[in-house]
């Protein structure tokens, strides 16, 4: 059974430019690696040849990673998502109830996930507390640790 991973438009456009380049450019300058130190004589003691075989190697598993997360994404129609609860590609306002700290984050899919940027995987505990939650609701989030954490819905958009 394959394993559909959802994705956003642009995480598809992503993934699919990583493979490009890898294909188009990272293999051939690794077969030219290859090829360059078979060039230098004996293969059974050539640290050249058998780091560039084993990179190369690496590289066909990443390719072929790639081609499998592509062949099974779902990349998901915003306008299709209920705007009045938190979703996978809400972007929400949520304020800790215990210490009046507020928050954005935006949930996405895993393989988009980057704090730095506000952007939370739906699989984590807070993602997973929040989803379903309306304006106004509480979510109570219990952490790996086991502590409870009470969050606030503010605001919820879709972008």
């Amino acid at each position: 059974m394959a394993n559909i991973q959802y994705v956003t438009k642009e995480g598809l456009d992503k993934l699919r430019a990583e493979l490009d380049q890898l294909e188009s450019i990272e293999r051939p300058k690794i077969s030219q690696q290859i090829a360059d130190a078979r060039d230098k004589g004996d293969l059974s003691e050539n640290a050249e040849y058998d780091a560039a075989k084993e990179a190369q190697g690496l590289l066909e598993m990443r390719i072929a990673k790639l081609k499998d997360q592509i062949a099974h994404a779902r990349v998901i129609d915003p306008s299709k998502l209920d705007a009045s609860k938190v979703s996978i590609l809400s972007t929400v306002k949520i304020k800790n109830t215990a210490n009046g700290m507020e928050m954005n984050y935006q949930l996405v899919p895993e393989s988009e996930a980057d704090l730095a940027k506000a952007k939370i995987s739906v699989n984590t505990p807070i993602a997973k507390g929040l989803l379903g939650k309306k304006e106004g609701e509480i979510a109570e989030i219990t952490l790996p640790n086991g502590s409870v954490l009470k969050f606030e819905v503010l605001e919820i958009k879709m972008d």
